[in-house]
């Protein structure tokens, strides 16, 4: 799911989480958020990347291995499996909410006080740098207007320096 928000800039819990497999439409290649399922309650559709595909692939093919073992996963695209009653069997379980599982990931990581939003400023930081007109960034990740999705375009001092290094090198040319 960490990788589905890094790779759509789609919020994780109201937008990511609730995906469900009837959202994916594998053929077009397309990820859907319906009417009334965002934020601004405007529907969103993302074509999927090559890494969003096989994302997904791999997640389907899992989901259809657990039906044919009997264990039944739930429509939502994202689970995990939980045990009914102490050592129980294994039953899939819909994810909900990630904020523990994320905060001591990111303090294994040696990046403590990250947030799941990161992922969404993360993602617009991506598509601009990647050269993505913001009009389709911003249609990507939701944003309506320019100033709420320049504060997720933040800039770096990484950017500073390349932006001087590509003026020394105009420089340099001329």
């Amino acid at each position: 799911m960490v990788q589905f928000a890094y790779i759509t800039g789609w919020r994780l819990k109201s937008e990511v989480l609730t995906r469900e497999w009837r959202h994916v439409d594998f053929q077009n290649g397309t990820v859907h958020l319906l009417k009334g399922e965002t934020k601004n309650r405007d529907p969103r559709t993302f074509v999927m990347t090559q890494e969003l595909r096989k994302l997904l692939e791999g997640l389907h093919s899992e989901a259809e291995r657990l039906k044919k073992r009997g264990k039944f996963p739930p429509a939502r695209i994202f689970y995990r499996m939980v045990a009914k009653g102490r050592r129980g069997p294994l039953r899939p379980v819909p994810i909900t909410s990630v904020s523990k599982a994320f905060a001591s990931a990111c303090r294994k990581a040696g990046c403590p006080g990250r947030i799941p939003h990161d992922l969404r400023r993360s993602a617009v930081r991506r598509f601009v740098r990647q050269g993505i007109p913001d009009s389709v960034a911003m249609k990507l990740t939701g944003h309506k207007t320019r100033s709420v999705f320049e504060r997720y375009n933040i800039v770096s001092d990484g950017d500073l320096r390349e932006a001087a290094a590509k003026l020394d090198a105009v420089e340099k040319a001329g």
